[in-house]
């Protein structure tokens, strides 16, 4: 068990500093003091976090980390801080590492046993969960869902069952997927909040199932970061009773295709898996019955 007395001596340290999600006057006393006094600081994007120093009237000096810099960067911040810089990681908005790069450099810092001190302050997630109207713990913060079909999915199927509130991150461009996405993979009746434009001027609120929001996102020209607050499950299905427990072979088949967009070669292999049956029976299920059709 190792021990960091945050605030003991007088050594290089990494400093995790929130920045505010929108409204400018959401930065904290602490956090502009900490940029003021470091010797550098790690922006994701220097371009963004200039305008946030000349707003403080901070004057810095800035280097770019961010989620593409090599390992190159991440080693000449953690020798920096070695020698005994004090050095501010900041990203465009936000907590540092929550859908954000930082976790890395947090953990090249420690693997060199070099301090790590976390700032309180904006985050989307917690201020959207506060206001849904939702259970707000427990809670599970999942982040953005992966592009892709069947991954997507899959991480639906997972927090289909989760009993506590879940949030997720979406950009406005793929909200409209991703509300179908839920409706298709956990149901249109489950109440979700989708909280737009957090602390900015045209933040919003709407509250309703996933049937009304995906009729409002088909219906208006989306625009602002969105974060998704859906509610838990209180009635999780167990591992007997999975999606398919009703489904004949043949009906099993053509969902999985359905759902992942899969050849009927790939669903029956996943319905095997998912059965416990061998693949000669579910072939003949599928391709019998769907000659008799």
């Amino acid at each position: 068990m190792k021990s960091q007395k945050s605030f003991e001596g007088d050594e290089g340290t990494l400093y995790l500093v929130p920045t505010p999600i929108g409204n400018l006057e959401d930065m904290t006393f602490r956090a502009i003091q900490v940029l003021k006094d470091v010797d550098l600081i790690a922006a994701e994007d220097t371009r963004n976090t200039i305008k946030l120093l000349n707003h403080f009237e901070i004057h810095t000096k800035m280097v770019s980390y961010h989620q593409h810099s090599d390992l190159k960067r991440q080693s000449e911040i953690t020798n920096q801080i070695a020698d005994g810089m004090k050095i501010a990681l900041v990203s465009d908005a936000g907590m540092p590492s929550i859908s954000d790069p930082g976790h890395e450099l947090v953990l090249a810092c420690l693997k060199e046993e070099l301090p790590v001190v976390p700032l309180p302050g904006a985050n989307a997630a917690l201020t959207a969960l506060i206001a849904s109207g939702l259970t707000p713990q427990p809670f599970y913060f999942y982040g953005f869902l992966p592009r892709q079909n069947k991954e997507r999915r899959e991480a639906l199927m997972e927090l289909k069952n989760r009993r506590e509130t879940w949030i997720l991150y979406e950009s406005p461009h793929r909200l409209k997927e991703t509300l179908k996405s839920l409706a298709k993979n956990i149901g249109e009746s489950r109440k979700i909040t989708l909280c737009r434009e957090l602390t900015k001027r045209y933040e919003e609120f709407l509250r309703g199932t996933i049937a009304e929001a995906l009729s409002w996102a088909e219906n208006e020209n989306i625009r602002g970061e969105f974060c998704l607050i859906v509610e838990g499950n209180e009635n999780p299905l167990t591992e007997k009773s999975a999606w398919w427990t009703d489904f004949t072979i043949k009906e099993h088949v053509e969902k999985v295709m359905e759902q992942d967009d899969a050849t009927s070669k790939e669903a029956i292999k996943k319905v095997m898996q998912d059965r416990g049956l061998p693949k000669r029976e579910v072939y003949q299920a599928y391709h019998e019955l769907k000659e008799k059709s």
